[in-house]
């Protein structure tokens, strides 16, 4: 808490808000909600605004159970019940003041590579990546086709998700700075073959065999992490 004074100053201004983009699933009519987030710092309140139909859905109310630390994009907050995942910031202010801060993404380890999980955990490790949750599970077909959303347009997704769906895998949900574009280095190339030339020292490289027994992957976009329902 000391060092997020130090380097926010203004927290203490009753006025100051900083604005997140936030999704929420509802079960009830099993889609995802939208909702913009704002946080107001000087008095701890919050108010939420839905992105689809523009209307305010929660007056600006204070909520004693969120923090400043808790708003990092790729987290999950509680607000009032509704467990909300934070996706981007909501405007170029608060990408400013809090565009340095930690991220959370999703990493899975694939069927092909289960049996070399405490190495790969040891290279994720020291890649400066915090594990906060682990899972071992096996996907069903939903499952692995919303973790490969971005996959959607391409010819070999359906063995993509044949081979992602053949045995065990190991989700888990790791934290540290640029999050998802540093998992996605570590990961590289897609094509094991090509993660062997450009990038010698990846987990592909090291662990992979070809385009899709590929031993590990990571969503393209907060998004499509917060779609996948691992934990």
């Amino acid at each position: 808490m000391l060092v997020l004074k130090f380097f926010y100053p203004s927290l203490q201004n009753h006025g100051e808000r900083f604005v997140f983009i936030a999704e929420w699933y509802d079960p009830n009519a099993s889609l995802f909600r939208r909702y913009e987030l704002l946080f107001y710092p000087g008095d701890g309140s919050v108010e939420m605004h839905d992105v689809k139909n523009h209307r305010t859905f929660l007056k600006r109310t204070k909520y004693e159970d969120l923090h400043l630390e808790d708003l990092f994009i790729g987290n999950k907050v509680n607000v009032f019940s509704r467990q909300l995942v934070l996706l981007d910031y909501g405007d170029q202010y608060t990408a400013r003041q809090l565009g340095s801060r930690k991220e959370k993404t999703l990493a899975l380890i694939k069927p092909d590579a289960v049996s070399k999980a405490g190495e790969i955990i040891e290279i994720i490790s020291k890649a400066g990546f915090t594990l906060t949750k682990l899972k071992m599970m096996t996907l069903s077909r939903k499952e692995a086709t919303d973790f490969h959303i971005d996959h959607q347009s391409r010819p070999f997704l359906n063995e993509l998700i044949q081979f992602i769906t053949s045995g065990p895998v190991i989700a888990m949900e790791i934290l540290r700075d640029d999050a998802i574009c540093e998992w996605k280095r570590l990961l590289g190339p897609a094509n094991s073959g090509l993660a062997r030339t450009d990038a010698p020292g990846s987990i592909r490289a090291l662990f992979g065999t070809d385009g899709i027994r590929n031993a590990a992957h990571g969503p393209d976009s907060f998004a499509c992490a917060a779609r996948v329902r691992c934990f």
